[in-house]
């Protein structure tokens, strides 16, 4: 059988009535509706698909592309919800759904919830969860710091923004780090700030301590040229000034100003950071 929730790559075995047959090299077979069959083709031509079930429940395949598939996370619209659980617009004909028991909390029609796509093993069916926690992992973890990862923000929280690290790991963002707005269901670069004895992962935007003065140098340099060579800001300025005009903490501000500094690129003056004309 062809794993539900999955791409698969197949080759047109027939055409009938209803649509063409695909078979893999196993023999496996799955019907491509005739809404999504190509406009030309020949018998024994690849196409690749999405399979999942129908609303007959049954193994159906096809050519659109769903906001996620099986084991991924995705930021998705609840467009219905019945008495038995919520249903999600995941890109095809047939919604996600999403039982009550795996709502973090109530969902409601028209709101958007970062969920997580897994097969129930006792129906066979893709269904979602927003209680996403419970799919994430921090038992090995398989990230070191300074290292570069994906995320995707999660939740706030008290001390700032719950966040996914490549798709495995629970990181915590912490406030004083952000100085960008957030949303749920952002997907974005960041770093590993530390990882901790216990399993947990500090994560930033910026890349940390001494790798971080480089591309913020380079950053603020950047800022510098299409602010025509000037930047009200200095070592002195306080960090909302600072946070307000170069998106950077204080502390990685003034390692970027020290480091352009040092190299003759920037003139500090008492109402600015000037960019040095090149000799």
């Amino acid at each position: 059988m062809l794993a539900i929730g999955e791409y698969h790559t197949l080759k047109i075995d027939r055409d009938t009535e209803p649509g063409l047959f695909l078979k893999d090299d196993d023999g496996n077979e799955v019907l491509l509706p005739n809404k999504y069959k190509p406009a030309t083709f020949e018998i024994g031509d690849e196409i690749k698909v999405f399979v999942y079930l129908d609303h007959e429940e049954r193994p159906v395949a096809t050519t659109l592309k769903p906001f996620v598939k099986l084991d991924e996370f995705g930021f998705l619209k609840c467009v219905e919800v019945s008495e038995i659980g919520a249903f999600m617009d995941w890109g095809l004909e047939k919604h996600l759904f999403v039982p009550f028991k795996e709502q973090a909390v109530k969902m409601r029609q028209g709101e958007r919830y970062l969920i997580f796509c897994y097969l129930d093993e006792l129906t066979d069916r893709l269904v979602g969860s927003s209680k996403v926690d419970a799919f994430l992992d921090n038992s090995q973890l398989t990230v070191e710091a300074f290292e570069e990862v994906d995320l995707i923000v999660a939740n706030p929280t008290e001390l700032g923004w719950n966040v996914i690290v490549n798709e495995i790991h629970k990181g915590l963002l912490y406030k004083d780090d952000v100085f960008q707005k957030l949303h749920v269901g952002d997907r974005l670069k960041g770093f590993v700030k530390k990882t901790r004895p216990d399993g947990k992962i500090d994560i930033t935007l910026q890349r940390p301590g001494y790798r971080s003065i480089e591309p913020n140098a380079q950053e603020l340099l950047t800022l510098l040229e299409i602010k025509g060579g000037f930047l009200p800001l200095t070592d002195k300025s306080s960090p909302q000034e600072v946070q307000k005009e170069v998106q950077m903490s204080k502390k990685s501000f003034k390692r970027a100003l020290g480091n352009l500094y040092k190299q003759r690129k920037v003139d500090i003056k008492e109402n600015g950071i000037y960019l040095k004309n090149e000799e």
